[in-house]
């Protein structure tokens, strides 16, 4: 059993220490609660607490916890009711206004009780926001030791400096003076004082509020002792609750199990799912293989379980418990995909075409089931001059491949990759290799056997897209096969692509990137962020060998002769913008910042469609979300161009021919880039951020978090547009440099392959200098006004 020591924590470990933080890359806001108390205070802090976590299961910030100076154990009986609970010496409430490294704090206090959801404050952007109280004469004042939404942004010198002169009595007049303050509903901070004892909590109260103690056997006395109960009680009412809870909470809470009886299964296969989610697979197989032990009952658990030892690459065990799952029509369905997903991973296409198969006989509409189905489907005959090239003449790539209405930029990208090597694209230079399927013993003499082997490029330093126990990131290839490679390998213009805030385990993962490295002739990241993230887990003697190799999707116009125009001045193309959203981990890229986003976009798009038509590019079916919450929340609607089902040149001829492209996926900016277009850049991950600082033009990004990303977006494109050849002309300079160090690298790999030069006789690329000497601005200006 963890004990309070095991969890203390500091602000700088709070926020899971085990997850990537690249807030100062993407502008995510850091949020966090906090209340001020002394000793005599900790009961109602406790109380604060457990409300907290009752109200709203799904939240879990920062909780900073302000004090007098008291000694750490005071704050055990807290640390188990939260896991992020972060103590801080101050010398009073108001120490809330200061500096505490985050971007907006929610001050409560230890007389409140939480009876709602405080999400919509979470979602605030501006000021400080508070519920305004009647006042002598009627003015309206900020309760003394109130709720406070302060926004870090807008606390200026000056209102410190007022507060600290007056104390909590010039609070209001120094909000109200520095025209800062925003009113809440009533709602979100109702007196419990004694001439209301006997008035029963409105339903709507999301925040009481006490004074001082109600008298006993009152409503608000109850809604009170509703949350004075013991530690047992507490943690039991939250995993009863129902509907999603945060994950680190549910964790926190639930574990460890009580000792001396069986915790509810359906519990253990919550808290399994979290650790699976997390990518603790380990822990999830711990929790879960006792409690299905003889009972082949329980299809949910199996499932889960069966995914988890798949993601451990433990295959057999991992079938076995899967075909238990499929036992139950509710789940049978969504378990033959996983079945056939593992065939395909051990090379059974056969099996995983019958798993497949077998889905689809227990729901038609099980669209996993349907994609496995046509991709293990029997292949057309290859002709014979397609299949005439000898092993030795071919270079295996190993990359992901998307098919059918798969990622439209993970269609064009590998590609793009063959034409650095040469014109022809197709299976007789080329042996194709899924990197998510294992490499066994058959498929080390496929690659043995060929000239060389590319590895990328694309995000494969991920670890949670098909997660493999044999490498820890997307090529599932133990690392004694990949001791046993003998044929020349090159990893090329993959990226480092962990979100923001993703947990992730390193242990595995660097232990595999020493041994890629080490066996690598060359090892080239697609952008200069990824380099510096792949080299601090990396030992020194192996750091100088990690090096820069741009992905090819950003020099396509010189790969592609038919993109290669330099006399493209903007003038002939269509009179376009495309915009473009992603929704892949959409807790990790928008945080609570969501709706602001979509209000900001819109009114982007608003303001960009006086100039020119918007239309949106979906690279996934899943990116159309955007339109949809567009048009229901903002009454906009935009015609979608479907890129996952376009041919690769159809999709570089899309690009190639719009005037704008404002994207949020990496292939949305990458690929418009290559083809010669302007880009603006939705930065809610860091690799859009990586590759902008690559160019020289980090100013081309705008943080979905940004709070005038309307205004800023708006600015850039009507900049864009109303100097259409400047932009292009900007665009093809800041090429020049990518196309030279990947000049430099394919030479290097032409020598280790044995490789003739495609573009002998090409003009050379000219390697412009630096911009300006003035220091480049990021993505984090001053506020623009609107006008």
């Amino acid at each position: 059993m963890s004990t309070p020591a095991d969890r203390r924590t500091d602000a700088t470990t709070a926020a899971a220490p085990d997850a990537d933080d690249r807030r100062a890359v993407t502008g995510k806001r850091r949020i966090a609660f906090a209340a001020w108390t002394d000793e005599p205070g900790m009961p109602g802090l406790l109380v604060l607490l457990r409300s907290l976590a009752l109200a709203d299961p799904a939240v879990c910030e920062d909780f900073l916890v302000l004090h007098p100076g008291l000694p750490d154990s005071a704050f055990d009986a807290a640390r188990r009711l939260h896991p992020r609970l972060v103590p801080r010496s101050a010398e009073s409430r108001l120490d809330v206004f200061r500096e505490t490294g985050h971007d907006t704090v929610v001050a409560l206090g230890p007389g409140m009780v939480v009876l709602g959801s405080l999400l919509p404050l979470l979602a605030l952007r501006t000021g400080v926001a508070a519920v305004p109280q009647p006042g002598p004469g009627g003015t309206r004042t900020v309760r003394d030791g109130g709720l406070l939404v302060i926004q870090r942004q807008d606390v200026t010198d000056a209102l410190l400096d007022a507060l600290a002169a007056g104390g909590e009595d010039a609070v209001d007049r120094a909000l109200t003076e520095a025209g800062l303050l925003e009113p809440l509903a009533s709602r979100y901070e109702v007196p419990a004082g004694r001439p209301y004892d006997d008035t029963p909590v409105p339903g709507s109260t999301v925040v009481l509020h006490f004074g001082e103690d109600p008298a006993p056997g009152t409503p608000a006395r109850e809604a009170l002792e509703r949350h004075e109960m013991d530690d047992e009680e507490f943690r039991a009412a939250y995993c009863a609750l129902p509907g999603p809870k945060h994950p680190e909470l549910l964790l926190h809470l639930a574990l460890p199990f009580p000792e001396g009886r069986r915790a509810p299964v359906d519990l253990v296969r919550q808290v399994a799912e979290v650790h699976r989610q997390q990518g603790r697979y380990e822990e999830a197989v711990a929790l879960l293989t006792p409690a299905v032990a003889d009972r082949p009952d329980l299809p949910r658990c199996h499932e889960t379980l069966g995914i988890s030892l798949m993601a451990l690459s433990r295959y057999e065990e991992a079938e076995a418990h899967l075909l238990l799952a499929t036992v139950s029509p509710d789940f049978a369905a969504r378990a033959y995909g996983q079945l056939a997903r593992l065939a395909w991973l051990l090379g059974r296409e056969q099996d995983a075409h019958a798993y497949a198969r077998e889905g689809l006989d227990a729901d038609p509409t099980d669209g996993n089931c349907r994609a496995w189905y046509a991709r293990t489907s029997p292949a057309p005959a290859v002709s014979h001059e397609a299949a005439s090239g000898t092993a030795r003449e071919q270079l295996a790539h190993v990359a992901l491949f998307a098919d059918g209405q798969e990622n439209a930029g993970d269609k064009v990208l590998p590609e793009a990759v063959r034409m650095c090597f040469g014109p022809d694209t197709g299976p007789a230079r080329w042996h194709e290799r899924s990197v998510h399927r294992l490499v066994d013993e058959t498929g080390l003499e496929e690659l043995n056997a060929r000239r060389g082997i590319v590895v990328g490029g694309g995000g494969l330093f991920l670890p949670d897209t098909a997660p493999n126990g044999n490498s820890g990131w997307q090529w599932n290839i133990p690392d004694d096969v990949l001791a046993r490679i003998t044929a020349p390998l090159a990893v090329f213009a993959v990226g480092y692509n962990v979100f923001d805030g993703q947990r992730y385990r390193r242990e595995r993962f660097a232990a595999s990137l020493r041994a890629l490295v080490g066996k690598s002739a060359f090892f080239g990241l697609r952008n200069q962020g990824s380099v510096d993230r792949v080299r601090e887990l990396l030992p020194q003697e192996l750091r100088d060998r990690v090096r820069y190799q741009p992905c090819p999707t950003t020099v396509a116009r010189h790969l592609d002769p038919g993109l290669d125009d330099d006399r493209d001045d903007g003038t002939d193309r269509d009179d376009t913008v495309l915009i473009n959203c992603a929704y892949d981990r959409a807790g990790l890229r928008f945080g609570h910042d969501y709706g602001h986003f979509l209000a900001e976009t819109a009114a982007a798009v608003r303001a960009v469609g006086e100039r020119a038509e918007v239309r949106y590019a979906a690279h996934m079916p899943t990116d159309e979300k955007f339109v949809h919450d567009l048009r229901r929340e903002h009454g906009i609607a935009l015609p979608v161009e479907p890129l996952y089902l376009f041919s690769n040149d159809r999709i570089r001829e899309l690009y190639r021919r719009t005037r704008l492209v404002i994207g949020a996926r990496g292939h949305a900016a990458m690929i418009p880039f290559g083809c010669g277009t302007p880009i603006i850049s939705l930065v809610s991950h860091p690799k859009l951020a990586y590759f902008l600082t690559d160019v020289e033009r980090p100013e081309w990004g705008v943080s979905v978090h940004e709070r005038s990303l309307g205004a800023r977006l708006a600015e850039r494109a009507a900049v864009v547009l109303d100097d259409h050849g400047a932009a292009v002309a900007d665009v093809h300079g800041r090429q020049e440099h990518l196309w030279s160090v990947t000049r430099a690298n394919l030479a290097e790999l032409r020598g280790l392959f044995g490789l003739p030069d495609p573009f002998a006789g090409r003009r050379a690329p000219h390697v412009p200098g630096p911009r300006t000497a003035e220091p480049a601005p990021g993505l984090h200006l001053p506020d623009i006004q609107p006008k």
